[in-house]
């Protein structure tokens, strides 16, 4: 894991039930679930990529995909859609120099 995170307090069980106790548990799985589930910053000396969508489609901001040989980064105001292309025809010119 890449993440800096303060593994939270567990007490010691009691030898029976006691309510502050349980809540005390609770708390700590509490935190450590938000820790969990929350992003926190990474370094990498080496990464692989594999099986990378070729499109943004379904890809939450800030995932990445590739898209002709380059890593792209999904975001909201630059689309790259699933099944885009264009292509251009053009007809016969004659050109008559007088």
């Amino acid at each position: 894991m890449s993440r800096i995170n303060t593994i939270p307090y567990f007490p010691n069980a009691p030898q029976q039930y006691d309510q502050k106790y349980f809540a005390e548990v609770v708390r700590a799985f509490s935190v450590y679930a938000q820790q969990i589930q929350t992003p926190g910053q990474g370094r990498n000396t080496f990464t692989v990529f594999t099986d990378l969508q070729t499109d943004d489609f379904g890809l939450e901001p800030g995932s990445v995909f590739q898209q002709g040989g380059f890593l792209k980064v999904s975001l909201l105001n630059a689309p790259h859609v699933r099944g885009l292309s264009s292509g251009v025809q053009a007809g016969q010119v004659t050109v008559v120099i007088s």
